[in-house]
Protein backbone atom coordinates (compact mmCIF):
# COMPACT_ATOMS: atom_id res chain seq x y z
CA UNK A 1 0.00 0.00 0.00
CA UNK A 2 1.87 3.56 -0.82
CA UNK A 3 1.65 6.30 1.39
CA UNK A 4 -1.09 8.12 -0.79
CA UNK A 5 -3.75 5.45 0.24
CA UNK A 6 -2.92 4.71 3.99
CA UNK A 7 -5.99 4.34 5.86
CA UNK A 8 -5.96 5.10 9.71
CA UNK A 9 -8.29 5.19 12.08
CA UNK A 10 -9.73 9.07 13.32
CA UNK A 11 -8.17 8.41 17.09
CA UNK A 12 -5.02 7.54 14.92
CA UNK A 13 -5.53 10.54 12.77
CA UNK A 14 -5.29 12.78 15.86
CA UNK A 15 -2.28 10.91 17.96
CA UNK A 16 -0.11 11.43 14.60
CA UNK A 17 -0.67 15.04 14.49
CA UNK A 18 0.04 15.34 17.61
CA UNK A 19 3.28 13.59 17.63
CA UNK A 20 4.34 15.22 14.14
CA UNK A 21 3.31 18.84 15.69
CA UNK A 22 5.79 17.77 18.98
CA UNK A 23 8.03 16.79 16.75
CA UNK A 24 8.21 20.15 15.05
CA UNK A 25 8.22 22.39 17.67
CA UNK A 26 9.31 21.58 21.15
CA UNK A 27 6.81 24.80 22.61
CA UNK A 28 3.83 21.38 21.68
CA UNK A 29 2.57 20.49 25.48
CA UNK A 30 0.23 17.60 26.18
CA UNK A 31 -1.45 17.51 29.13
CA UNK A 32 -4.88 16.35 31.05
CA UNK A 33 -6.46 13.33 33.17
CA UNK A 34 -4.38 10.30 32.86
CA UNK A 35 -2.87 11.32 29.99
CA UNK A 36 0.48 9.56 31.87
CA UNK A 37 -1.77 7.67 34.05
CA UNK A 38 -1.08 3.32 34.54
CA UNK A 39 2.51 4.11 33.25
CA UNK A 40 5.01 2.14 35.36
CA UNK A 41 2.21 0.34 37.53
CA UNK A 42 2.26 -3.44 37.38
CA UNK A 43 1.02 -5.02 33.71
CA UNK A 44 1.41 -1.61 32.25
CA UNK A 45 3.97 -0.71 29.54
CA UNK A 46 2.79 2.65 28.45
CA UNK A 47 0.51 5.41 29.35
CA UNK A 48 -3.36 5.21 28.93
CA UNK A 49 -3.15 7.98 26.74
CA UNK A 50 -6.18 9.39 28.40
CA UNK A 51 -9.86 7.94 28.69
CA UNK A 52 -9.82 6.64 25.30
CA UNK A 53 -6.43 6.21 24.29
CA UNK A 54 -5.88 8.80 22.18
CA UNK A 55 -2.55 10.16 23.15
CA UNK A 56 -1.27 6.27 23.96
CA UNK A 57 2.77 6.28 23.12
CA UNK A 58 3.15 9.82 23.39
CA UNK A 59 4.72 9.81 26.98
CA UNK A 60 7.64 7.75 26.16
CA UNK A 61 8.11 9.50 22.65
CA UNK A 62 8.35 13.08 24.18
CA UNK A 63 9.33 12.65 27.61
CA UNK A 64 8.44 15.60 30.13
CA UNK A 65 5.85 17.11 27.66
CA UNK A 66 2.34 14.85 28.31
CA UNK A 67 2.15 15.53 31.50
CA UNK A 68 -0.61 14.73 34.04
CA UNK A 69 -3.08 16.76 35.87
CA UNK A 70 -5.25 16.31 38.66
CA UNK A 71 -8.66 15.71 38.54
CA UNK A 72 -9.76 19.56 38.63
CA UNK A 73 -10.67 20.96 35.06
CA UNK A 74 -10.83 24.68 36.59
CA UNK A 75 -6.82 24.26 37.25
CA UNK A 76 -4.96 22.63 34.28
CA UNK A 77 -7.54 24.63 31.97
CA UNK A 78 -6.32 27.45 33.48
CA UNK A 79 -2.85 26.38 33.72
CA UNK A 80 -3.07 25.62 29.82
CA UNK A 81 -4.26 29.32 29.12
CA UNK A 82 -1.81 30.61 31.52
CA UNK A 83 1.23 28.77 30.15
CA UNK A 84 0.12 29.85 26.36
CA UNK A 85 0.44 33.44 27.14
CA UNK A 86 3.89 32.38 28.54
CA UNK A 87 4.98 31.11 25.05
CA UNK A 88 3.91 27.21 25.06
CA UNK A 89 1.53 25.49 22.86
CA UNK A 90 -0.57 23.47 25.14
CA UNK A 91 -2.97 20.78 24.10
CA UNK A 92 -5.36 20.27 26.86
CA UNK A 93 -7.53 17.28 27.00
CA UNK A 94 -11.23 18.71 28.35
CA UNK A 95 -12.14 14.71 28.99
CA UNK A 96 -16.13 15.25 28.08
CA UNK A 97 -17.26 18.63 26.45
CA UNK A 98 -20.10 17.95 29.34
CA UNK A 99 -16.94 18.88 32.03
CA UNK A 100 -16.68 23.02 30.76
CA UNK A 101 -18.91 24.46 33.25
CA UNK A 102 -16.12 23.17 36.08
CA UNK A 103 -13.72 25.61 34.13
CA UNK A 104 -16.16 27.75 32.12
CA UNK A 105 -14.75 31.24 33.53
CA UNK A 106 -11.29 30.46 32.58
CA UNK A 107 -11.93 29.53 28.98
CA UNK A 108 -14.90 32.12 27.99
CA UNK A 109 -13.76 35.24 30.21
CA UNK A 110 -10.02 34.89 30.49
CA UNK A 111 -8.81 32.80 26.83
CA UNK A 112 -11.22 34.30 24.72
CA UNK A 113 -11.08 37.52 25.45
CA UNK A 114 -6.87 38.54 26.00
CA UNK A 115 -6.41 39.12 22.38
CA UNK A 116 -9.27 42.04 22.44
CA UNK A 117 -8.56 43.42 25.84
CA UNK A 118 -4.51 44.03 25.15
CA UNK A 119 -5.09 45.58 21.74
CA UNK A 120 -4.19 42.54 20.05
CA UNK A 121 -0.68 42.55 21.23
CA UNK A 122 -1.55 39.32 23.22
CA UNK A 123 -2.31 35.91 21.55
CA UNK A 124 -3.05 32.70 23.52
CA UNK A 125 -2.10 29.73 21.28
CA UNK A 126 -4.05 27.06 23.50
CA UNK A 127 -6.06 23.99 22.01
CA UNK A 128 -8.58 22.30 24.24
CA UNK A 129 -9.36 18.72 22.67
CA UNK A 130 -12.36 17.53 24.07
CA UNK A 131 -15.16 14.69 23.42
CA UNK A 132 -18.61 15.44 22.65
CA UNK A 133 -21.65 13.38 21.09
CA UNK A 134 -24.03 10.61 22.38
CA UNK A 135 -23.50 6.82 21.17
CA UNK A 136 -21.33 5.33 24.21
CA UNK A 137 -23.51 4.63 26.34
CA UNK A 138 -22.21 7.19 28.96
CA UNK A 139 -25.77 9.09 30.24
CA UNK A 140 -26.38 12.46 30.44
CA UNK A 141 -23.54 13.65 31.92
CA UNK A 142 -20.96 12.50 29.48
CA UNK A 143 -22.69 12.65 26.22
CA UNK A 144 -24.22 16.36 25.00
CA UNK A 145 -23.41 18.34 22.37
CA UNK A 146 -22.67 21.36 23.32
CA UNK A 147 -20.70 22.81 20.46
CA UNK A 148 -23.06 25.98 19.86
CA UNK A 149 -22.24 27.22 23.29
CA UNK A 150 -18.58 27.68 22.84
CA UNK A 151 -19.55 29.14 19.06
CA UNK A 152 -21.59 31.53 20.46
CA UNK A 153 -18.28 33.71 22.08
CA UNK A 154 -16.22 35.68 20.45
CA UNK A 155 -12.39 35.12 20.70
CA UNK A 156 -12.54 30.67 20.88
CA UNK A 157 -12.57 29.14 17.30
CA UNK A 158 -14.59 26.00 17.10
CA UNK A 159 -13.14 23.11 15.53
CA UNK A 160 -15.40 19.57 14.90
CA UNK A 161 -13.76 17.38 12.07
CA UNK A 162 -16.26 14.51 11.15
CA UNK A 163 -13.63 11.61 9.61
CA UNK A 164 -9.82 11.04 10.00
CA UNK A 165 -7.96 13.25 7.15
CA UNK A 166 -10.41 16.18 8.82
CA UNK A 167 -9.11 15.48 12.09
CA UNK A 168 -5.25 15.63 11.42
CA UNK A 169 -5.46 18.42 9.11
CA UNK A 170 -7.56 20.75 11.44
CA UNK A 171 -5.74 19.51 14.52
CA UNK A 172 -2.42 20.80 12.82
CA UNK A 173 -3.98 24.05 11.85
CA UNK A 174 -5.52 24.61 15.65
CA UNK A 175 -1.48 23.97 16.97
CA UNK A 176 -0.66 26.45 14.72
CA UNK A 177 -3.26 28.64 15.61
CA UNK A 178 -2.31 31.72 17.72
CA UNK A 179 -6.10 31.89 19.56
CA UNK A 180 -7.37 29.45 21.64
CA UNK A 181 -9.34 26.82 19.92
CA UNK A 182 -11.71 23.98 21.06
CA UNK A 183 -11.42 20.96 19.20
CA UNK A 184 -13.81 18.74 19.22
CA UNK A 185 -13.76 15.58 18.67
CA UNK A 186 -17.40 13.25 18.07
CA UNK A 187 -16.75 9.77 20.80
CA UNK A 188 -18.30 8.10 18.19
CA UNK A 189 -15.88 8.37 15.50
CA UNK A 190 -12.20 7.45 16.77
CA UNK A 191 -12.79 4.18 15.07
CA UNK A 192 -13.53 4.95 11.87
CA UNK A 193 -11.00 5.18 9.40
CA UNK A 194 -10.22 7.06 6.02
CA UNK A 195 -7.36 7.47 3.46
CA UNK A 196 -4.30 9.91 5.31
CA UNK A 197 -1.57 11.25 4.61
CA UNK A 198 1.70 10.34 6.53
CA UNK A 199 3.18 13.68 5.99
CA UNK A 200 2.33 16.74 8.17
CA UNK A 201 -0.73 19.15 6.58
CA UNK A 202 -2.97 21.70 7.64
CA UNK A 203 -6.44 22.33 6.65
CA UNK A 204 -7.22 26.37 6.99
CA UNK A 205 -10.31 27.18 9.23
CA UNK A 206 -13.34 28.31 7.92
CA UNK A 207 -13.39 26.36 4.52
CA UNK A 208 -16.42 23.67 4.37
CA UNK A 209 -16.29 20.68 2.63
CA UNK A 210 -18.20 19.81 -0.22
CA UNK A 211 -18.64 15.96 0.76
CA UNK A 212 -20.74 15.28 -2.32
CA UNK A 213 -22.61 17.39 -4.83
CA UNK A 214 -26.27 17.79 -5.76
CA UNK A 215 -28.80 20.02 -7.03
CA UNK A 216 -32.10 19.15 -5.28
CA UNK A 217 -30.82 19.84 -2.01
CA UNK A 218 -28.45 21.08 0.45
CA UNK A 219 -28.10 18.99 3.91
CA UNK A 220 -25.54 21.07 6.34
CA UNK A 221 -24.64 18.02 8.74
CA UNK A 222 -22.29 18.38 11.51
CA UNK A 223 -19.82 15.66 12.82
CA UNK A 224 -20.99 12.30 12.97
CA UNK A 225 -23.95 13.35 11.69
CA UNK A 226 -22.27 13.64 8.27
CA UNK A 227 -22.19 9.88 8.08
CA UNK A 228 -25.73 10.22 8.72
CA UNK A 229 -26.53 12.09 5.71
CA UNK A 230 -24.25 10.56 3.54
CA UNK A 231 -26.52 7.37 4.23
CA UNK A 232 -29.73 9.50 3.60
CA UNK A 233 -28.41 10.69 0.12
CA UNK A 234 -27.46 7.33 -0.88
CA UNK A 235 -31.16 6.05 -0.39
CA UNK A 236 -32.50 9.41 -1.90
CA UNK A 237 -30.51 9.01 -4.73
CA UNK A 238 -32.19 5.33 -5.74
CA UNK A 239 -35.22 7.87 -5.75
CA UNK A 240 -33.56 10.28 -8.04
CA UNK A 241 -33.26 12.87 -5.47
CA UNK A 242 -29.96 14.10 -5.58
CA UNK A 243 -28.30 16.01 -2.36
CA UNK A 244 -25.60 18.09 -1.75
CA UNK A 245 -23.93 17.54 1.47
CA UNK A 246 -21.82 20.44 3.14
CA UNK A 247 -19.90 19.40 6.42
CA UNK A 248 -18.78 22.91 7.57
CA UNK A 249 -15.78 21.50 9.80
CA UNK A 250 -15.32 24.16 11.79
CA UNK A 251 -18.20 26.09 13.23
CA UNK A 252 -16.48 29.08 14.07
CA UNK A 253 -15.11 30.20 12.18
CA UNK A 254 -18.47 29.45 9.68
CA UNK A 255 -18.23 29.42 5.83
CA UNK A 256 -21.07 30.90 4.85
CA UNK A 257 -20.38 31.39 1.46
CA UNK A 258 -19.82 27.71 0.55
CA UNK A 259 -23.45 27.18 2.46
CA UNK A 260 -25.24 30.46 0.82
CA UNK A 261 -23.97 29.66 -2.73
CA UNK A 262 -24.93 25.62 -2.40
CA UNK A 263 -28.77 26.56 -1.34
CA UNK A 264 -28.72 29.35 -4.18
CA UNK A 265 -28.54 26.72 -6.80
CA UNK A 266 -30.29 23.65 -4.61
CA UNK A 267 -33.37 26.25 -3.17
CA UNK A 268 -33.99 23.78 -0.32
CA UNK A 269 -31.89 23.71 3.08
CA UNK A 270 -31.85 20.37 5.94
CA UNK A 271 -29.37 20.82 8.77
CA UNK A 272 -28.48 17.76 10.74
CA UNK A 273 -27.10 18.55 14.01
CA UNK A 274 -27.24 15.79 17.19
CA UNK A 275 -27.57 18.44 19.69
CA UNK A 276 -30.46 19.79 21.28
CA UNK A 277 -32.66 21.93 19.01
CA UNK A 278 -32.97 25.43 21.35
CA UNK A 279 -30.43 28.03 20.26
CA UNK A 280 -28.30 25.05 18.47
CA UNK A 281 -25.79 25.14 15.68
CA UNK A 282 -29.17 24.06 13.59
CA UNK A 283 -31.07 27.05 14.40
CA UNK A 284 -28.35 29.34 13.91
CA UNK A 285 -27.60 28.21 10.22
CA UNK A 286 -31.54 28.25 9.62
CA UNK A 287 -31.49 31.74 11.28
CA UNK A 288 -28.58 33.35 8.97
CA UNK A 289 -30.00 31.55 5.79
CA UNK A 290 -33.72 33.07 6.37
CA UNK A 291 -31.70 36.43 6.93
CA UNK A 292 -29.25 36.42 3.71
CA UNK A 293 -31.15 34.07 1.32
CA UNK A 294 -34.59 33.75 1.84
CA UNK A 295 -35.23 35.20 -1.71
CA UNK A 296 -33.36 31.55 -2.47
CA UNK A 297 -35.49 29.65 -0.85
CA UNK A 298 -38.24 27.46 -2.34
CA UNK A 299 -39.67 25.23 0.63
CA UNK A 300 -38.97 25.67 4.82
CA UNK A 301 -35.88 25.04 5.95
CA UNK A 302 -35.41 21.21 7.71
CA UNK A 303 -33.86 20.74 10.95
CA UNK A 304 -33.18 17.42 12.47
CA UNK A 305 -31.86 17.26 15.84
CA UNK A 306 -31.85 15.71 19.15
CA UNK A 307 -35.23 16.40 21.31
CA UNK A 308 -35.06 18.36 24.03
CA UNK A 309 -34.28 16.54 26.40
CA UNK A 310 -31.26 15.32 28.41
CA UNK A 311 -29.40 12.16 26.40
CA UNK A 312 -30.95 9.29 27.94
CA UNK A 313 -28.85 5.91 29.36
CA UNK A 314 -30.61 3.03 28.14
CA UNK A 315 -29.55 1.75 24.78
CA UNK A 316 -33.03 2.08 22.84
CA UNK A 317 -33.68 5.14 24.30
CA UNK A 318 -30.04 6.73 23.08
CA UNK A 319 -30.52 5.42 20.04
CA UNK A 320 -33.92 6.77 19.40
CA UNK A 321 -32.36 10.57 20.74
CA UNK A 322 -29.05 10.46 17.66
CA UNK A 323 -30.87 11.88 14.66
CA UNK A 324 -30.16 8.61 11.68
CA UNK A 325 -30.54 8.58 8.20
CA UNK A 326 -34.07 7.59 7.73
CA UNK A 327 -34.99 10.90 9.91
CA UNK A 328 -32.49 13.22 7.56
CA UNK A 329 -33.90 11.26 4.22
CA UNK A 330 -37.77 12.04 5.84
CA UNK A 331 -36.68 15.59 5.95
CA UNK A 332 -35.44 15.92 2.49
CA UNK A 333 -38.59 14.38 1.37
CA UNK A 334 -40.59 16.81 2.76
CA UNK A 335 -38.56 19.96 1.48
CA UNK A 336 -38.50 18.23 -2.39
CA UNK A 337 -42.04 17.82 -1.83
CA UNK A 338 -43.24 20.59 -0.81
CA UNK A 339 -45.61 22.82 -2.57
CA UNK A 340 -46.37 26.16 -1.28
Amino acid sequence: MTQAHRSITYREAINEALAQEMERDPSVIVMGEDNAGGEGSPGEMDAWGGVLGVTKGLYHRFPGRVLDTPISESAFIGAAIGAATGGMRPVAELMFIDFMGVCFDQIFNQAAKFRYMFGGKAVTPVVIRTMWGAGLRAAAQHSQSLLSVFTHIPGLKVVAPSNAYDAKGLLIQAIRDDDPVIFAEHKMLYDTAAEVPQESYAIPFGEANIVREGSDVTIVAIGRMVAMAQAAADELATAGVQAEIIDPRTVSPMDWDTILESLENTGRLVVVDEATPRCSLATDIAGVVAQDAFSSLRAPVQLVTGPHTPVPFTGALEDLFIPDAQRVANAVKTAVEYRG
